[in-house]
């Protein structure tokens, strides 16, 4: 299985929905190949539009085009594109709740060496607070370039898509079916819902294998949709297992435990673990070693896990 990175999948998108999609529109943030937006730049130069380091003005000019009859897309780092630019997507976007695509790449801690300054760790909140604004955040290359179609596609609201730097094993397919606001149900157990999303959810795989040589068996499942969440599959897993655990690349207020407690908390009451960021930024470092300082990597997680089973 091969280690790429999520930011190819955008761009393959986006560089193939240009073909038949003559109105879309990709704005560059000073930054291209880093995020994937280069392949569309180079196929259809005349349909890219560079504004530099100015963040804000592209939100704002994302909104222009959305009400002159284009599908407008911007990317940057997510600490920007999510952040930096916060209140002209509320107003301009979501306020309006018109059709522009959002990318947020370089997202979580393992962005690594680039350190706290360019780790996204509170866009996950931010973005599903905001009325109208759907949340993508899918696991893999592959995920992220049908995440990016449907958000082309199957959407006429602002869209935001989480991608991470680091490669990592694409281990989905590009047959598998992806609705926007239905999780993944990869594994089906009976002792431990394990519900993760992003570069999380492969670690997930590998904790329910240890689990599994450990007499255990879990649910797994991909929330590549933080919003609209997937209720049913959350409360039925819930109903089957009684125990959850969310794992994300995120701080855990907010994020994608936040987004479970408050399913489970108004419909099926769950004893569960939020495994994240500890209310604190991150540091420099190599992504392995940063996921496994803040106790995101399998094993870490793996005695989560086993401290609830035996709760």
């Amino acid at each position: 299985m091969e280690n790429t990175q999520m930011k190819n999948g955008f761009g393959k998108a986006l560089a193939e929905m240009g073909e038949d999609h003559k109105n879309l529109i990709v704005i560059g943030s000073d930054i291209t190949k880093s995020v994937g937006t280069d392949l569309f730049k180079e196929k259809f130069p005349d349909r890219f539009i560079s504004l530099g380091i100015a963040e804000q003005n592209a939100a704002a000019v994302s909104a222009g085009l959305s009400l002159s009859g284009k599908i407008p897309v911007f990317s940057t780092y997510a600490v920007f594109s999510a952040m930096r630019a916060t209140d002209q997507i509320r107003i301009s976007l979501c306020y309006n709740n018109i059709h522009a695509i959002i990318g947020g790449a370089h997202a979580g801690v393992s962005v690594g060496p680039d350190g706290a300054t360019h780790q996204a760790l509170e866009d996950i909140a931010v973005m599903r607070s905001l009325p109208n604004m759907c949340v993508l955040s899918p696991c893999d290359e592959n995920q992220t370039k049908l995440a990016t179609i449907a958000a082309i596609t199957k959407l006429n609201s602002p869209v935001y898509i989480r991608y991470g730097r680091e490669a990592v094993p694409n281990f989905t397919s590009l047959n598998d079916d992806f609705t926007i606001g239905k999780a993944q149900i990869l594994k089906e157990g009976k002792d431990i819902s394990i519900i993760a999303t992003g570069s999380m959810v492969w670690t997930a795989l590998l904790v329910a294998n240890q689990l599994k040589e450990n007499g255990f068996s879990a649910d797994v499942i991909n929330i590549h949709t933080i919003k609209p969440i997937d209720k049913n599959a959350i409360i039925n897993s819930a109903k089957k297992t009684d125990k959850i655990i969310t794992i994300e690349e995120h701080q855990i207020n907010g994020g994608l435990g936040g987004a479970v407690a408050e399913v489970l908390s108004q419909n099926y009451p769950t004893k569960m673990k939020i495994c994240g960021m500890p209310d604190s930024f991150g540091e420099s470092g190599k992504p392995h070693e940063l996921l496994k300082l803040y106790k995101l990597d399998a094993d870490s997680i793996l005695i989560n896990c086993l401290q609830l089973i035996n709760e």
